[in-house]
């Protein structure tokens, strides 16, 4: 059971989301119908450590197993979405894969179908699109040498 609840006052999610970086590109996804974009990850589960989710949703989302490197951000996240309110804690993790992946320049969808695209975008194109949280369009091409804590409020 995902780590979601739901009140009069809004929607509370615990996301976890992987930046995977390869040649200068960064994996995103999107909703199919979303005009913005946002980093692969999804719900942890009740009782579900978040770097274990962020491996799990890799693999169910892409089929691709996932080394989590480090914590990048942990992010409390208020934003509307769908005439909802949601309060979202989530974790960033940077992550890596020693299986062979290549990057396409084309958008592609997952192995779950024609849920989410994909997109491996360049770091240099990145304040061209739209992107949630907003912060990860500069913060993606400077790396943090230890975990950030932020606060985003769009």
């Amino acid at each position: 059971m995902d780590a979601v609840f739901k009140t009069n006052q809004g929607v509370f999610n615990f996301r976890t989301a992987g930046i995977w970086i390869k040649n200068n590109h960064v994996l995103l996804h999107k909703i199919v119908g979303d005009d913005f974009w946002a980093l692969p990850g999804g719900r942890v589960k009740i009782m579900e450590e978040s770097q274990n989710a962020v491996q799990r949703e890799m693999k169910e989302e892409l089929d691709v197993q996932v080394k989590v490197e480090r914590l990048l951000w942990t992010v409390e996240n208020f934003f509307t979405y769908n005439s909802k309110n949601f309060h979202e804690l989530g974790f960033y993790y940077l992550i890596s894969s020693a299986e062979q992946y290549e990057i396409q320049a084309q958008e592609f969808f997952g192995i779950e179908g024609e849920k989410f695209i994909y997109k491996w975008m360049p770091l240099n194109e990145l304040e061209a699109v739209t992107m949630y949280p907003e912060f990860l369009k500069v913060e993606l091409r400077h790396i943090p040498n230890y975990p950030k804590h932020m606060v985003v409020k769009q």
